[in-house]
């Protein structure tokens, strides 16, 4: 996975249609009281300002009636880019990018998302316009919430497991938790809607703490089944917290250099499986931090020296079962490994040799009815290929295509265990039907680099079965039906 520090050239201020200061409720912390959990303010109505024409949304474009300040001559000239999305949600500093982007776990119940970027805040708010859907629940009727308090990019962000608590990861060290508030005064009773219908029951967020690492957070991943989280360092180290407490539980260290990936492999999650650029997979038994194997990957066993470029891993998944992983080189290599030993089991060669795998996922296209043999592997790189390959055989069952690199990758939830969603560096994300290859839909709208990608079910009252919510370097988030 390629790191934002490639990202971090100066952007150019644009004035792109997003919220102000004052639409936008702010998480404070007390720092007069160790501890204490101050709650958000109340916030302001959205003025929804966007820059339109005729139905396109442009990105730094002017007002209607300021036309005639633009530059004509073709320098600086702003490119109209095709636009079918549903909506836009502009909430970080203008060309900033989006670094990372995910949906409640239950989304749409409720339809929330969390986004982190190179302007050091997070966001907190719901990807779902007010147009086009009958939901109360909308980006009119929820103010979003800035969750604050890094002093560099904000690259990963995550919800626990049942969405109470939101995490965001920057390169400035820290890991940042919030937890939702309930039974606040002014708030709905629970009773009154169904959970995560009404706007209310979600509009409050207090901080919980901040945790030191002292390293630049390359990602963090939560427990699936509990309230621990976990993190990896650019200095190599592994950190695992209980929350709320954020007690330390352990520091892993047996990697050498940065730490690129890790996984709660299922069913139970009692074991962390973590990757790094000196070609190491290493599975912990968390209760005892210490390693059930450690497996070198693309590194030859007489090799001099460890070259990331050649020998580092960049990108991991992990079966339904959780018996097999996948791990995806800088290189371009790709190989399926036993997660009882850490043998490889099979070397996948299809990607260009040299360019890195950006992204790995399972997909069982059955969805379990056929006892895992439905189970397929998906693979994106930055030579702009897609691979779905046969667990069994190795062998390439379809090949999905973006014209630059593909970034990442999202599986459908049920009932469309067959789809997929690809997001690129040429500015479009992709639905695939991963059994046969075909392309279901290109999703436009974004001027530059898309970052990241997440799908869910589509709210009630909307004309789609699914949404694809996506992170954009030019600083927004778009969201479209499937």
């Amino acid at each position: 996975m390629s790191h934002p520090h490639e990202h971090e050239q100066l952007h150019e201020e644009e004035d792109d249609a997003q919220l102000h200061d004052e639409d936008i409720v702010e998480v404070h912390e007390d720092d007069d009281i160790e501890g204490h959990f101050e709650p958000m303010e109340e916030g302001y109505e959205s003025d929804g300002d966007d820059a339109k024409y005729d139905g396109e949304i442009i990105i730094g474009a002017p007002m209607p009636g300021e036309e005639e300040d633009m530059d004509m001559d073709g320098e600086g000239q702003e490119e109209l880019r095709e636009d079918n999305s549903w909506g836009v949600n502009a909430l970080h500093a203008s060309q900033q990018s989006v670094f990372a982007v995910a949906l409640h776990p239950s989304f749409p119940n409720p339809p929330l998302a969390i986004s982190g970027g190179e302007d050091d805040d997070g966001f907190l708010y719901c990807p779902i316009p007010s147009e086009g859907s009958s939901s109360s629940f909308n980006n009119e009727t929820f103010k979003p919430v800035r969750l604050t308090g890094h002093s560099d990019s904000v690259v990963s962000v995550g919800w626990n497991f049942d969405g109470e608590m939101v995490a965001t990861g920057g390169m400035d060290g820290r890991v940042r938790v919030w937890r939702r508030v309930k039974g606040r005064k002014g708030t709905p009773p629970i009773d009154a809607a169904p959970t995560g219908s009404n706007p209310g029951e979600w509009k409050d967020w207090e901080f919980l703490t901040s945790l030191e690492t002292g390293s630049e957070i390359q990602w963090l991943t939560w427990h699936p089944k509990g309230n621990v989280l976990a993190a990896g360092c650019e200095d190599s180290s592994v950190w695992l917290w209980n929350l709320p407490s954020g007690n330390t539980i352990t520091v892993l260290s047996s990697h050498t250099l940065p730490a690129t990936c890790g996984i709660f492999p299922p069913p139970n999650g009692r074991q962390l499986l973590t990757t790094s650029l000196d070609s190491s997979l290493i599975l912990w038994e968390v209760s005892s931090s210490t390693p059930i194997f450690k497996s070198s990957m693309f590194c030859p066993p007489n090799s001099p020296e460890v070259d990331p470029a050649e020998h580092g891993i960049t990108a991991l998944a992990v079966s339904p079962n959780g018996q097999i992983a996948a791990v995806g080189g800088a290189a371009g290599g790709v190989r399926i490994v036993g997660l009882e030993k850490g043998n490889i089991l099979a070397t996948l060669k299809g990607h260009a040799e040299g360019e890195s795998i950006e992204a790995l996922t399972f997909i069982d296209v059955l969805g379990g009815a056929a006892g895992g043999k439905g189970v397929v592997l998906v693979s994106g790189g930055t030579d702009g290929k897609g691979f779905v390959w046969d667990v069994n055989t190795g062998r390439v069952r379809a090949e999905l295509q973006h014209d630059e690199p593909i970034t990442s990758l999202a599986p459908h939830p049920a009932p469309n265990y067959h789809l997929l969603t690809s997001a690129s560096a040429d500015g479009t994300l992709k639905t695939w039907d991963v059994r046969t290859g075909a392309l279901i839909s290109t999703h436009k709208g974004h001027m530059g680099v898309v970052n990241g990608v997440a799908v869910a079910s589509a709210p009630e009252g909307t004309d789609a079965k699914e949404v694809v919510v996506s992170a954009g370097d030019e600083g927004v988030s778009l969201i479209w039906k499937v």
